[in-house]
């Protein structure tokens, strides 16, 4: 990627290794949740893995819209990641809707009113 930083919405493949434990690992797909200026500005992206195996998990959300990829995104795996280190690419953008559910349910997980 070059210096056209993600925006909030936007779906970027990256590789979120190293890892620890159960966390998802590997070159995979992640939800951007933070706006573009903050991403320019600090080469960090706040915002959470795609995983295509759904288990029903309650901070699971479908994601869909983007070219190629189906599944849900982990709201209870945030994370902060340098996208420039990590040479994000952006695969697609989701809905206003699905932005939006991904963080009701961070907000709920932190128990942010």
């Amino acid at each position: 990627m070059n210096d056209d930083a993600p925006d909030e919405g936007d779906v970027i493949w990256l590789t979120l290794d190293p890892t620890l434990g159960h966390e998802q690992q590997g070159r995979r797909p992640f939800l951007v949740l933070t706006p573009r200026g903050y991403n320019q500005k600090t080469s960090l992206v706040l915002g959470c893995p795609i995983t295509s195996k759904s288990k029903g998990y309650p901070f699971e959300v479908r994601v869909s819209g983007v070219d190629a990829l189906a599944g849900v995104a982990l709201a209870d795996q945030l994370k902060s990641l340098d996208w420039r280190v990590r040479r994000a690419e952006i695969a697609g953008r989701v809905d206003v809707a699905t932005t939006d559910a991904v963080r009701s349910l961070v907000k709920r997980l932190l128990a942010i009113r």
